[in-house]
């Protein structure tokens, strides 16, 4: 059990790293479920790069569930 005191955190403009050690093959079997389509991020838009003004009005916004994603046209 940790006693920590956020406003100490951002008031000292820290940064807390953690981490989870996980069991044998945990992260194999994770990786095999996204290989088999079971496992799929949740998207909430699609923006083009040229409209990432808007991309990041909707992130600012922050009333989206999921991800937000911009798309590159490999043609430009």
């Amino acid at each position: 059990m940790v006693d920590l005191d956020l406003r100490t955190l951002y008031l000292k403009d820290l940064t807390l790293y953690g981490c989870t050690a996980l069991d044998d093959g945990v992260f194999a079997q994770l990786v095999g479920h996204i290989e088999r389509g079971e496992v799929r991020p949740l998207v909430c838009a699609t923006f083009p790069l040229e409209r990432i003004e808007a991309a990041q009005r909707v992130f600012l916004e922050k009333r989206h569930v999921g991800k937000i994603v911009l798309t590159i046209d490999p043609a430009a």
